[in-house]
């Protein structure tokens, strides 16, 4: 059966299109029509009128625990909640049990992912053995099999001469190094923003500079060795400036940003709520509007979930002992069009290219957009549609999020992958 999606409007960065009303066509896998498409009586017809129909997103900083945690999240479920927040693509940290440091394991996870995923998974191959910062894994034969990029994410690389052989290494293949920015001394037992929050709690703090020292000091490593560096989930003011500064000069750097990291600030953690418990910490209002004028001038390439699943268990622990992060897939699109859409801040376009064409480009990933004769890797997004989120309506398999009962616009209705519609109207069909 063919698929017609009918009178949407288009917003395709790959093929520099803003705002472009028509009807789609999809047989057999691929887009076989752009334009005025009348259906046949026997194709299946899905109406986007009013909503956006753009290239599949791509999430490239995600966790899916598999293997080893299978009771936090699994790929068959990670790949589900992933498609029910519009994404077609999605790349996971190694960060498993054991981590995915050599190539049996990652043919593991392609191979699971083959069987029990939905969406496209591109696995990120650890930087260090073991992440333990020490020795660099065999990231020639990583790349071979598929790694698109090389990261620590949960541990940063300590050692600066480490870290530079990874920049040199990495440079051979093109990909990134892709760094999660935390100075182990400045940070050690750290919880929380350090600053009035963490003080008046009791709560130890992690001080920005923690952040921003690593930042900096891979800015460096990556001029000199011409390599390419890509922060993940930046929070303050000064690693922003950092980043900007360094675009300026010609260094290949990129960075991203999380959903919660510009929605979020560290007031809320007077609650002593542990789903706000996540590093890099939510941090002040002043980190939050220097993050949105990094999204607006450029300076922040890339939007991502960090979703980062924990069992009720654990979350439910007293601050101190719960872990970091929270589950981000379902929420990261409605997050972006309330806070940064529908205030006005970043222009569709901008947005969905932050969730499509650069996160594409960082990754070495090839796409055609929403062109005839592409694969149908598409996703809807209805920008009017307004609801609350609810525990009973999350598809991972873990529940840890702030964002629960929160009312948000601007939602994914349809989940296009390889041609197979996964989501369709808030429900998953496979």
């Amino acid at each position: 059966m063919n698929l017609i999606i009918k009178n949407g409007i288009i917003v395709d960065p790959f093929n520099n299109i803003e705002e472009k009303k028509a009807d789609i066509k999809i047989q057999d896998g691929l887009i076989t029509e752009i334009g005025t498409v009348h259906p046949d009586k026997n194709d299946e017809v899905f109406d986007a009128e009013n909503c956006y129909i753009t290239p599949g997103l791509f999430d490239m900083h995600s966790h899916l625990r598999e293997p080893g945690r299978e009771d936090k999240e699994k790929i068959s479920t990670g790949t589900r909640s992933a498609a029910m927040g519009g994404f077609t693509e999605i790349a996971a940290m190694p960060n498993t049990t054991p981590p995915i440091d050599n190539v049996t394991g990652l043919k593991f996870v392609q191979m699971l992912t083959e069987k029990e995923g939905v969406v496209h998974v591109h696995p990120i191959a650890a930087i260090t053995k073991e992440q333990k910062g020490q020795t660099l894994t065999e990231m020639g034969d990583l790349f071979e099999q598929g790694a698109v990029a090389f990261s620590d994410d949960g541990f940063t690389v300590q050692n600066a001469d480490l870290m530079r052989r990874a920049l040199e290494y990495s440079k051979m293949f093109n990909v990134p190094i892709i760094e999660h920015s935390e100075d182990k001394n400045l940070a050690e037992g750290g919880m929380i923003n350090e600053g009035y929050i963490s003080t008046i709690t009791g709560l130890k703090g992690i001080p920005s500079a923690a952040e921003e020292t690593i930042v900096a000091r891979d800015i460096l490593l990556a001029e000199y060795t011409q390599a390419k560096l890509h922060v993940a989930h930046i929070s303050t003011k000064g690693s922003v400036e950092l980043i900007r500064n360094a675009k300026q000069k010609g260094i290949s750097v990129t960075c991203e940003v999380t959903g919660h990291h510009f929605s979020l600030t560290e007031d809320l953690l007077t609650s002593f709520d542990s789903n706000l418990k996540m590093n890099p910490p939510l941090r002040t209002k002043e980190d939050v509007a220097a993050v949105i004028a990094g999204l607006q001038d450029g300076t922040i390439d890339a939007i991502v979930s960090d979703h980062a699943p924990h069992t009720i268990f654990e979350k439910e622990r007293e601050f101190d002992y719960a872990p970091f992060g929270i589950i981000g897939f379902e929420t990261l699109v409605p997050l972006s069009f309330t806070h940064l859409v529908h205030t006005k801040k970043v222009s569709v376009y901008e947005l969905i290219k932050k969730f499509t064409l650069n996160p594409y480009q960082i990754l070495n990933i090839e796409s055609q957009g929403v062109v005839k004769g592409a694969g149908a890797n598409i996703t809807v997004i209805n920008p009017e549609l307004e609801l609350v989120y609810k525990k009973e309506d999350i598809v991972s398999k873990s529940c840890n999020t702030p964002f629960l009962n929160q009312k948000l616009k601007g939602w994914p209705v349809l989940t296009i992958v390889d041609g197979k519609i996964i989501m369709k109207n808030r429900k998953i069909l496979v």
